[in-house]
Parts: C-alpha cells; structure tokens; sequence
C-alpha cells in the first residue's frame, strides 16, 4: 500500500487523525527542547532525539525501583519466592512500578512542562474505567474459550479447592498491584510517547512506534518467542488505538490490569513469561502447542491472543470510522 493510500485511510478515520483529544493535551506542553542550539538540528530532536530519550527513560525505571524495592525481572529470576504470596506479588507490583510514574511526571515538569493529568487522566474515570474492565475481560476470556473449545487447556485444580475466602482476597489484592503495573506502562506508552510523537510525526507514527517501543521493553522477559514479541506489539497497536478513540487514558489503565490480572489470576497462566502460583482462581493449564497456546510465556504468546487482538483492532478502527461519519453528517445537517 503506498504511502498516499496510508495518508487517505488515516484520513477517514477519527483515530488517526490530529483532532484526537490525547493530541490536544499534548500540546498543551512543550514538545521540543529550548536549548537554542539544538533547534538546528531539527531532524535529530524529531527523528532520534526524543524517541531515544524515551527508550533511555524506560530503563532507567527499574534502577529506581532498584532503590525503593526490587525490580520485577530481577525479583523473578533471583528471589523466586516473594511472588507466591499474595501480599509479596502485591508488594513486588507496586515497588517496581509506582516509581515510574514519578519518572513521568519528572519528564513532564522539566521537559515538556505540562502537569501530568495531561498525559489523559482527566476526570470523570469510573465509567470509562469499569468500561475498560469489561473489555479487557471479555477480550482474553474470547482466547482462553477459543483454546478450550480445541481442547488446548485443562484444569489442573477443581475450582471448589480454589475459591476460598483467603484465596479470593489474594486475588484482589494482586489485583490492585495490577492496576498500578498497567497503568504505569500505559502513562509512558500511550500518555508519554504515543501523543508526542503523533503530533510531531503524525497519528499513524506515534502509534507505531509506541507500539513497538512497548513491545522492546519486554525484551528481558523468560520465555520471549517471535510470536509473544509481535502480540506485544499487537497490544501496543491495541491500546493506542482505544486510547485515541475514547480520548484518555482510564479504559486502557483497566484493559492491561484486567488482561494481566485475569491471565495470571483468574486463569492460572504466567503472565509476559512471569509465572507465580499466588492468588489462582481457575488454575488452568495449556496443553496444546506453545505457537498457538503460548506455552510458557502465557496465553499472549501464542496465535490466539494474535486473534483477539487483530479482532479487536479491527473494531475500534471500524468504531472511529463511524464515529467521523456520523460526526460529519450532523455538521452537514
């Protein structure tokens, strides 16, 4: 498809285009460095500058939670017991990744001199929030009954052994260490990079390379295949996607805490190649092939995560389409 074809489908579709409210927010701020002499290098602060500042940014994350805590990776491959208690996932949750929103919020104060409410984390929430919720579940519920319906998972514990009050409680304790993991990633992903780099380069880049700077910093996570790396990367696409369309940031902050929490909770499964026996509900187990089960990295790597998220993509940009033209023929009438 040539590039005029991509500009004209970007076009007639509200998601990629520059009226989205994420974008608006965006340049509220300054998106371009004062320094005097580096405004003569345009093509490096555009090109290379800031989304190289990103990667930088993101990684110095877990040196910080180093500091206050231990990082989730290093905490998975050293101290592998902290995350089979409840309250130790809990904790391991929110000390790796509480402290990147002070990163963020860093960045914005000093760099782009915004408030962090602009990355779109506008009032009101809860709607949109326990919108979000429900999407996310039904979206990787769709992929586990498609793995069951082909006998490709089993229970490996009777769901009666599982729902106790102290294992219900564990669960949504975790869940609450979710909700701060996803929505850390989300405000760097889809609140940081994705609006910056849409104003500068166009909706269509900003999506693109947020998705894939998402997907690169999975790249120390066990267990990591080719098809695992490009549903990571699928979700990016996702995920910019739903926040572009709904204008802010809470129903993505619900669908990756929800996405996670029921992958590794209510199912059973590792989570992006991170397995933990805490606060299990349904306790399944894959036994198909890893290519369309995802085997040890969990569900999201293999080919019916692709699925439900191609599916999903596919709605939301069909969503954004209607929503131009409807918008279009009340101005006209």
């Amino acid at each position: 498809m040539s590039e005029n074809n991509i500009g004209r489908l970007a076009a007639n579709n509200s998601l990629l285009s520059q009226e989205s409210h994420l974008f608006h927010l965006a340049r509220t701020g300054h998106l371009r460095l004062p320094h005097s002499w580096l405004a003569k290098y345009p093509l490096l602060i555009d090109k290379a500058l800031y989304p190289a500042a990103l990667l930088l940014f993101a990684y110095l994350a877990p040196l910080l939670s180093a500091v206050l805590g231990l990082p989730l990776q290093a905490v998975a491959l050293f101290l592998p017991g902290i995350q089979q208690s409840a309250a130790g996932l809990f904790l391991l949750l929110i000390a790796s990744f509480l402290p990147l929103f002070f990163l963020v919020w860093l960045w914005l104060l000093i760099v782009e001199q915004r408030p962090l409410w602009t990355t779109g984390m506008e009032r009101p929430l809860l709607r949109k929030y326990l919108r979000g919720l429900g999407v996310g579940l039904l979206m990787f519920t769709a992929a586990i009954i498609a793995l069951a319906l082909i006998d490709t998972v089993v229970t490996e514990t009777a769901v009666a052994e599982r729902l106790t009050p102290v294992a219900v409680g564990g669960t949504l304790l975790i869940f609450l260490g979710w909700m701060v993991q996803g929505a850390a990633e989300e405000v760097l992903a889809r609140g940081l990079l994705l609006p910056a780099l849409g104003v500068r380069w166009g909706p269509l880049a900003g999506v693109l390379v947020s998705s894939l700077f998402f997907a690169l910093l999975h790249l120390s996570n066990p267990h990591l295949s080719l098809i695992s790396l490009v549903n990571l990367g699928l979700f990016g696409v996702f995920a910019s996607l739903y926040a572009l369309f709904e204008g802010g940031l809470w129903g993505i902050f619900a669908i990756h805490a929800v996405w996670n929490w029921a992958q590794g909770n209510l199912f059973g499964f590792p989570v992006s190649g991170l397995d933990s026996s805490a606060g299990i509900l349904l306790d399944l187990m894959e036994v198909g092939p890893d290519w369309l089960t995802g085997g040890p990295f969990g569900p999201e790597g293999g080919l019916a995560v692709t699925f439900v998220l191609l599916i999903s993509s596919l709605l939301l940009w069909f969503a954004g389409r209607r929503r131009r033209n409807q918008t279009e023929s009340k101005n006209r009438g």
